[in-house]
């Protein structure tokens, strides 16, 4: 079986060619496939320049390109370019390969002319709808050229379509035999519209005046995923027409890249104690108090809880709920990480991003991590003592940060969202708080939204509070339940079981 996936971003550690957790979320797929043995082939681009590096000018962010890092650079391998036709003119690519194992990850370069270069200088960052739509042109065209030349249409079993961006590659291929889109996000930002001139100049296919790219998928294929089992639900509401279409397969993670190397290893051997969890825990603390204090070199934490929020800054995902808390708390005995990036274009991310850096100024027992990235998220969801995951009900497709921290012994306190109503068990290996709501709640103008965030705020704080209590008066309860997190979340998270579902059982081609 050779599977192709095609996703418009993809983390590979500390390259920087992705903006979120639909990258790292492929670059953990690529990572399980090598490991298991899968002639997987991830289809990308390369960006020049990343996504963004935050900076700050006293509160107002400054956000600047990244750098890709010459070492990891230097892991790609060049092969024999190629040209397409974007445009009317002839833009030549150069295919950049990362293997792992008889997995490869393959980042499509524009090597010329400029404009072409611009396309995919960094991450979700097109000026223009049409340089927007270009940049998916330049993707489909790109993939469609190696599959035919390099892997060659025959040999492939199964092409996934990593959100509705990539769906033009089905203008670009006949795959409908052979495709599934997975949708990863009822987000809007998920479902692009573009104008139907513009596909029918560079496809030649006239498909309307403007164009749902999620509808044109479901319509011509005969499977859509998605992330999880209360999203099957949503989307099927959200896209009613293809309701028979639309299954779940939960997201995972790479036990190999997320899980420390201890824990996995007496994980897979049967031979977990409590008091080897605790000793693995309190070192990553260890590591995690060094690392907050190079940020922050008058950090005092002693015995304090640490306490993550550690995410996309993005309004559905709630980064006020923790914001609101410290506020309110003041005299609160625990330290607090908070971490994430805003993209440049969203003003109630840069919002949060500038209460975050006030926060970090004003209150010595808060860090907040701005350059958060893959070797940061790993210090912080293994060495913290709670981490937070607030997501408005309905919004968060599944989420995979808890599933980092459960791994690795840290218990969550959720809302009742995303994958995790299908990993976390209240009270055993974390905490729910809030309502789980099964419509989607258009956040910006429904008032309804205002109304549940205040009485969601009150039982997140009333949870929270809790849980810091019990962190200091009931050491008993809190390591019974950091050790059920590492005993119950492996196997339920595996992303072996993910690949399982989506190439190795059967009905799913």
């Amino acid at each position: 079986m050779v599977i192709v996936s095609v996703t418009p971003e993809i983390a590979i550690d500390e390259l920087k060619t992705y903006a979120g957790g639909l990258g790292v979320l492929e670059g953990d797929k690529l990572i399980t496939a090598g490991e298991i043995g899968l002639d997987y082939w991830a289809l990308s681009l390369f960006y020049r320049r990343g996504y963004v590096k935050l900076r700050f000018n006293g509160v107002e962010p400054v956000l600047e390109p990244e750098r890709q890092v010459s070492s990891v650079l230097a892991k790609l391998q060049p092969w024999d370019e190629f040209t397409v036709t974007l445009k009317g003119e002839e833009v030549v690519v150069r295919p950049l390969v990362y293997p792992y194992k008889t997995a490869r990850a393959v980042f499509f370069e524009a090597v010329c002319p400029q404009w072409a270069r611009n396309l995919t200088d960094r991450v979700y960052m097109a000026d223009t709808l049409e340089n927007q739509f270009l940049v998916y042109a330049f993707l489909a065209k790109s993939a469609a050229a190696f599959i035919k030349d390099f892997i060659g249409l025959e040999n492939v079993s199964v092409i996934d379509l990593e959100e509705a961006h990539t769906a033009l590659l089905l203008t670009a291929l006949n795959i409908d035999d052979r495709a599934r889109i997975i949708i990863h996000t009822p987000g809007p930002w998920g479902h692009p519209y573009f104008p139907g001139g513009l596909i029918a100049r560079e496809f030649g296919l006239f498909l309307g005046d403007t164009v749902s790219l999620t509808d044109y998928a479901l319509s011509k294929l005969s499977r859509g995923i998605v992330v999880s089992k209360k999203q099957e639900e949503i989307a099927k509401k959200l896209f009613s027409k293809y309701a028979d279409k639309i299954i779940a397969i939960t997201n995972g993670i790479s036990l190999e890249r997320w899980m420390d190397p201890r824990l996995l290893e007496a994980y897979t051997k049967n031979t977990l104690s409590r008091e080897m969890v605790v000793n693995v825990r309190m070192d990553n603390r260890s590591k995690l108090v060094s690392y907050l204090k190079s940020i922050k070199p008058d950090l005092v934490v002693d015995d304090k809880p640490i306490i993550a929020w550690v995410r996309r800054l993005a309004k559905y995902k709630r980064p006020y709920f923790i914001a609101r808390f410290i506020e309110e708390n003041p005299d609160v005995k625990a330290v607090f990480v908070l971490g994430g990036k805003p993209h440049p274009k969203d003003f109630d991310g840069l919002n949060y991003a500038r209460r975050f850096r006030e926060l970090h100024l004003k209150v010595n027992h808060v860090v907040y991590v701005s350059d958060y990235d893959i070797p940061a998220a790993r210090t912080i969801l293994r060495g913290s003592d709670i981490l937070l995951f607030t997501p408005f009900s309905g919004w968060e497709a599944s989420g995979t940060s808890f599933m980092k921290a459960l791994v690795n012994g840290v218990p969550v306190l959720s809302s009742r969202d995303g994958a995790a109503l299908e990993v976390i068990e209240d009270n055993v290996n974390g905490w729910f708080f809030g309502e789980d709501i099964r419509d989607f709640i258009n956040i910006y103008d429904d008032p309804r939204s205002k109304e549940i965030d205040e009485k969601e705020y009150s039982e997140f704080k009333k949870k929270l509070l809790e849980a810091i209590d019990m962190y200091y008066s009931d050491k008993e309860k809190y390591w019974e339940i950091s050790f059920n997190s590492v005993l119950k979340t492996p196997s339920k998270v595996d992303m072996r079981r993910v690949l399982a579902r989506y190439y190795l059982e059967a009905g799913l081609k």
